[in-house]
């Protein structure tokens, strides 16, 4: 990892990160596929979405089990989480496809770390870090109808 990329992440990890992002002024720093938010050049990050789910851990994907779905790669860690998730991804894949909850809150995109999570009524959530979950679990109802109503506008 270069020293601008360190540098980058910590000031998106900074406070004046939801600041900026409410602003419209921080870019989003993502790769895009389709309209899915990769990490390390995966969806997820390579993280198995049905784990969240079944072993309630972010559990890492293997590339022998690799499905393509939303323009991205996702692994999963057997080859029967593969085939529920290929049954029905949208039962298992995060919301604002992948980016932070709480960004999408503010109409802004940020990447979602995958190991800070949290499933809300059989729903998977992405944070960009610990600071920015416990901001977000402040009032989680209300910052998911915030999102909801403003991700179409931000992921067109």
């Amino acid at each position: 990892m270069t020293s601008l990329a360190l540098d980058r992440r910590a000031v998106l990890r900074g406070s004046g990160f939801m600041l900026l992002a409410a602003a419209g002024i921080l870019p989003a720093r993502t790769t895009l596929a389709g309209s899915q938010n990769l990490v390390r050049g995966l969806a997820i990050g390579g993280y198995d979405a049905v784990g969240y789910f079944d072993a309630n851990d972010a559990v890492l994907g293997d590339p022998r089990y690799a499905l393509e779905w939303n323009g991205a790669t996702w692994h999963f860690a057997s080859a029967a989480n593969r085939d529920r998730f290929a049954a029905d991804p949208h039962a298992y894949a995060p919301q604002y496809d992948g980016y932070c909850a709480y960004a999408a809150a503010f109409s802004s995109k940020a990447n979602g770390d995958p190991e800070v999570w949290e499933i809300v009524d059989g729903k998977l959530y992405l944070n960009l870090s610990d600071r920015i979950k416990r901001r977000w679990q402040q009032d989680i109802p209300g910052f998911i109808a915030r999102a909801d109503a403003a991700w179409p506008g931000v992921n067109p």
